[in-house]
């Protein structure tokens, strides 16, 4: 383990690191790509003059790339080392972003949020991957749980940030994403490269990747992060802002504060995950996460009014609070340092077909079946809402310790 991880205070998090600074700024530029424009999506309909499933190509494009390139890129972070593949996806994530400010027509538009997505498919990824790294022990679950609240929060504030910038023009938001070069600048002064044994050859390497990643528990691990994602891009961060534009005739400010709530609730809820994993088993939090997930939903479903939603997103806050930091640190503690950033790519992945699929899925299936996408949306949500709940209630028995 490296040197922070050192000393006899693990359980304290060691603030003055540089290494958990770049770890802290990589994973927020991660979440910054979709949360930052989720609320502006009803604006760029007029902008371009598309309509709910186009725009939802926005989202799409954005995370196709991870999909495919993720595992790519955890072989070569486990083969070439962190920092050699870091650094250039931060430069990608902010100059593919800040040119989209730029762009005259509609494709152009997608050409870039999917050159932005190449940048952003794993930074998320590879910044778990250095706490695993980095860390152990106490420590490393607190630090896990630090992240994923610094996720949380820069993905409450994220919609806030791009609902008011683009009181200023559709634009504006957009120039934002130039953030992360300043973070691969930092990056490239400050992040060391943790000390590893020598690599095996690359036949040993995907075969022991590739038992790890067919065993049980590993495909139900991918099982909770599809379901989560899909219905999360899908529902709360496509077919919502739609549904809220639409029905509650919100403007994108509005839109971005009721957003919010989910991050601020899974800001709150990670930031203790370190004693919460004392209380219960990542796999009971994992079930318990689900079970708040179909309340969240079912609750937006019946809510009277945009409070009300607000309200019922900080449930859903509190599912991402507890099911994500218990998936990563599975995953990272269930794997080898040379198989860590690999595994975490195939995480990823799966993570990326969820975000990719939910926004085509909703917003085409709510537009071709039912009289009216406010209509198709609402039932969406109640039928989303009693599947993840009753997996959640169902798994929890089975799961207790």
């Amino acid at each position: 383990m490296g040197a922070d991880s050192a000393g006899g205070e693990r359980k304290t998090i060691p603030w003055r690191s540089p290494t958990l600074h770049v770890i802290l700024a990589s994973s927020l530029m991660g979440v910054m790509g979709v949360s930052l424009i989720s609320p502006i999506l009803p604006e760029l309909r007029s902008v371009f003059g598309v309509s709910d499933a186009q725009i939802g190509l926005v989202i799409t494009v954005y995370t196709l790339p991870g999909v495919f390139l993720t595992p790519f890129i955890g072989l070569l972070a486990d083969r070439l080392g962190r920092r050699r593949v870091i650094i250039p996806l931060l430069f990608i994530f902010g100059i593919g972003g800040v040119g989209i400010a730029f762009a005259r027509t509609f494709p152009e538009v997608l050409f870039l949020r999917f050159l932005q997505g190449i940048g952003a498919s794993a930074l998320v990824t590879l910044a778990v991957t250095l706490i695993g790294d980095v860390y152990d022990g106490s420590r490393r679950d607190a630090v896990m749980g630090v992240n994923a609240s610094t996720i949380g929060t820069g993905a409450a504030l994220y919609p806030l940030i791009g609902g008011g910038l683009a009181s200023i023009r559709w634009n504006v938001p957009f120039l934002f994403f130039g953030v992360g070069i300043a973070v691969g600048v930092v990056a490239f002064a400050f992040l060391p490269e943790p000390e590893n044994s020598d690599p095996n050859d690359l036949r040993t390497y995907l075969d022991g990747l590739s038992d790890v990643v067919v065993s049980p528990t590993a495909l139900l691990i991918f099982g909770a992060i599809f379901t989560v994602f899909f219905i999360f891009y899908g529902a709360v961060q496509t077919a919502l802002p739609l549904l809220l534009s639409d029905e509650f005739a919100l403007s994108p400010g509005e839109i971005g504060l009721t957003l919010a709530m989910v991050s601020v609730a899974s800001a709150a809820v990670s930031s203790q995950y370190g004693r919460i994993s004392e209380w219960r088993s990542a796999s009971e939090l994992i079930a318990l996460g689900f079970v708040a997930y179909g309340c969240s939903l079912l609750g937006v479903w019946l809510a009277p009014s945009p409070a009300f939603v607000g309200l019922s997103l900080l449930a859903f806050g509190v599912g991402f609070g507890l099911v994500m930091p218990s998936i990563d640190t599975a995953i990272v503690t269930a794997v080898s340092d040379r198989l860590r950033a690999g595994m975490m790519g195939m995480r990823t992945s799966v993570l990326r077909l969820g975000q990719t699929a939910g926004p085509i899925a909703f917003t085409l299936f709510a537009e071709t079946v039912f009289p009216t996408p406010t209509a198709g949306y609402r039932t969406l949500l109640f039928g989303c809402g009693v599947t993840i709940l009753a997996i959640g209630m169902l798994a929890y028995p089975f799961v207790r310790e």
